[in-house]
């Protein structure tokens, strides 16, 4: 159960101590993109979200980390000007370990945000990533993710009956 447990756990992307990542020695900044950046149904990224990317990028490298395909993700990394990683099957490592073999990153340097416990906290603790949670910004996902989120209940309740992780309850 350890592997889903996040390190910090924040309302929002617009929540996030990033000053206390930076002393921390974060470098990259990992995000997901569906239900983290922005909805399913939204094509194309807020002013609101490119003004965050636009001061993150001041002090870390971002870069967009989803299991979602090509076209999903070129919007967002073109309009964001960032570099972004489709396709990359989290929680598995491989793209991970792509991503720090290209911009010469240490697990240390890097904190991976999401807001799925199997996908991105579980691929970023086993990489041994800062992982940050983050509340969904949409009940609305497609089958499959609603699928995953019943088990993700499960293990919120586990961890909640043992007061590790409950929802709502927001830490660094």
């Amino acid at each position: 159960m350890d592997n889903f447990i996040p390190d910090m756990y924040a309302q929002s992307i617009y929540t996030i101590n990033y000053k206390k990542l930076k002393k921390r020695g974060i470098k990259c900044l990992l995000f997901d993109l569906n239900n983290t950046l922005a909805s399913y149904e939204v094509d194309y990224p807020s002013d609101k979200l490119r003004e965050l990317i636009f001061e993150l990028e001041k002090d870390f490298k971002v870069i967009i980390v989803s299991n979602s395909n090509k076209n999903r993700i070129r919007p967002f990394k073109e309009k964001l000007n960032i570099d972004a990683s489709f396709s990359s099957k989290k929680p598995f490592s491989k793209k991970f370990k792509k991503i720090m073999q290209m911009y010469n990153f240490k697990d240390v340097d890097i904190a991976m945000i999401g807001d799925e416990l199997l996908a991105d906290i579980y691929g970023g603790n086993r990489m041994e990533f800062t992982t940050i949670l983050v509340n969904a910004i949409s009940d609305n996902e497609p089958f499959l993710n609603r699928l995953i989120r019943k088990l993700e209940r499960k293990i919120y309740k586990k961890l909640a009956q043992k007061e590790i992780l409950v929802k709502g309850k927001y830490y660094e």
